[in-house]
Formats: structure tokens, C-alpha cells, sequence
């Protein structure tokens, strides 16, 4: 939370023994990763989704920092109440316009297509940001002040010029919509070479949760899950560290019975390996 950028996402876990709550209800791991700084994963359980649940995540964020997500509305809310710099994530934005290309028949797709074309735009988004990766902060501002801007102009006036023609209910009205409802928080990437274009990485720091839950489908209990949202912090955490997470996990609990203060804990985190190499 002291980060400059934080990144968020959620996805679904269901518990079977929770006080009150029948076991088909759906519950939610919440991922939260900094952007700046120490290399940092953090997991956390809630029964729910909504904004009561969501904004003691994000308590203690400062003022100014930089949150990306998804449109989730919670997330609108988060960043409003905090003083937050909310960006958009293009990621998402694409899906919408890839799910409405599909639907075309295959017979009819062409570059003609509306959802094609503003798959081409966000293409060169892409491109542009692959070119500059490399770059110091500051050259990719300016790269992206000079080539992303120009291109965020011609996707704005398609928007616009279609957004009313199309039938909201369809998935091409569908995509057109969430691009509008999002465009103030998408644009705003081209302002920091520092900012991400998408949520990209938080998603990939959730993927071996998903992926494992494929396999496992549930957890039992509410502690179960916070055992596990406290064990994919670690791990994924310790992968982002380029740590091996076993041989982090055996010194930890070798030094873990000897720490007694707040900075003797903090000193065993995964970017902390002095404290495992004493």
C-alpha cells in the first residue's frame, strides 16, 4: 500500500463451511501487486465482492498513488475515495471487441468489420508498447506521447462514430459501451512512461490460483482460505523475486521460530534475503 502503483484483480473460491452461508455461495481471493518497488503478491479472502469487502483492502493507500484494474465498479469507488489515480486496462477493453469478432461467421470477417478495426487500433497500442519496453521511463513517455496519442485520437473518433449506431445489447454495442464508459481511465497510460497499459501482470499473478482451482474446486473452511490466500502471497511473491520458492520456504521456517519483532518478520519477506543467507 505505500507503493506509487498497485494493481488489483479478484476471482471467484467457493467454501464449503462458512457460518450462515450455504456452500454453493461464491466467495473471493482478491490479488493485489506493486507496481514500483519491492516485487510484491498479496492474496486476501472475502465472502463477497462489493465495496464493503474490497475497501479495507485498500486502506492505507497514499494519496496520488496509481491504481489499475479492470471497469469492476468497486474499484471506481477504491481510487475516488482515496485520492487514487485510476488507469483502465486495454486488456479488457480488446476481449469485448475479440468475443464480437468471433461471433461474426467466419465467411464475413474482413478487415471491413467494425470490431476488426478496433482490434487493429488497440494493435498498434500493443505494438508501440513492445518497441518502447526497453526504454527508460521517460523515453517511453515521450514515444507514447508522440505515436500512442495519435492512435488513441483515431480509436476515440470510431467510438464515436459508431457508439450510437450499434445495438447496445449486442456484443459489438457491448464493447462499444465498456470502451466509453472506460475511455477517461484508458487514455490516461500516455501520461507516465511508468504506468502500465493494462492489468496484464496482476492477472498472471492470480493464473496459478485459477489454474489450481481446477484441480482442488473448493476450500473447506474460512481459515483454509486465508491459509492458502497467505501461501500464494508467499509463493508468488517469491516468484516475482526470482526466489525459488522451496528453498525460501525451508530457511524461512528455519529462521521463523527466532523472530520476536515487526522487523524481524519484515526481514524474512521474499526482496529481504539477507536474513536467510546469515
Amino acid at each position: 500500500l505505500d507503493a506509487d502503483l498497485i494493481l488489483g484483480d479478484e476471482t471467484v473460491v467457493q467454501v464449503l463451511k462458512e457460518s450462515g452461508r450455504a456452500a454453493q455461495s461464491k466467495s473471493y481471493l482478491w490479488a493485489q501487486m506493486t507496481g514500483s518497488g519491492p516485487p510484491i503478491r498479496l492474496f486476501s479472502y472475502t465472502p463477497g465482492r462489493g465495496g464493503t469487502h474490497a475497501q479495507p483492502l485498500y486502506e492505507g493507500i497514499k494519496p496520488g498513488a496509481v491504481l489499475m484494474s479492470d471497469g469492476y465498479e468497486v474499484y471506481n469507488a477504491i481510487a475516488a475515495s482515496r485520492g487514487a489515480i485510476h488507469l483502465g486496462c486495454w486488456a479488457h477493453a480488446r476481449r469485448y471487441f475479440v468475443e464480437a469478432e468471433a461471433a461474426i461467421p467466419k465467411a464475413a470477417r474482413g478487415p471491413e468489420q467494425l470490431a476488426t478495426q478496433f482490434i487493429a487500433a488497440m494493435g498498434e497500442l500493443y505494438a508501440i508498447e513492445t518497441q518502447t519496453k526497453d526504454l527508460s521511463v521517460e523515453q517511453r513517455g515521450q514515444r507514447r506521447q508522440e505515436q500512442s496519442r495519435p492512435v488513441l485520437v483515431k480509436i476515440e473518433a470510431l467510438l464515436l462514430q459508431h457508439l450510437h449506431a450499434v445495438i447496445p445489447g449486442s456484443l459489438l454495442g457491448k464493447a462499444l459501451h465498456y470502451l466509453s464508459s472506460q475511455w477517461s481511465k484508458l487514455i490516461r497510460f500516455v501520461d507516465n512512461g511508468a504506468w502500465p497499459i493494462d492489468n496484464n501482470l496482476c492477472e498472471n499473478a492470480i493464473r496459478p490460483f485459477v489454474v489450481g482451482r481446477r484441480n482442488w474446486l473448493f476450500c473447506d473452511t474460512v481459515a483454509g482460505a486465508r491459509a492458502s490466500a497467505n501461501l500464494y502471497s508467499l509463493i508468488e511473491t517469491c516468484k516475482a523475486n526470482s526466489v525459488d520458492p522451496y528453498t525460501y520456504l525451508v530457511d524461512l521456517f528455519r529462521k521463523l521460530p527466532t523472530a520476536k519483532t515487526v522487523e524481524e518478520f519484515e526481514a524474512l519477506l521474499p526482496w529481504n534475503l539477507d536474513a536467510l543467507t546469515d
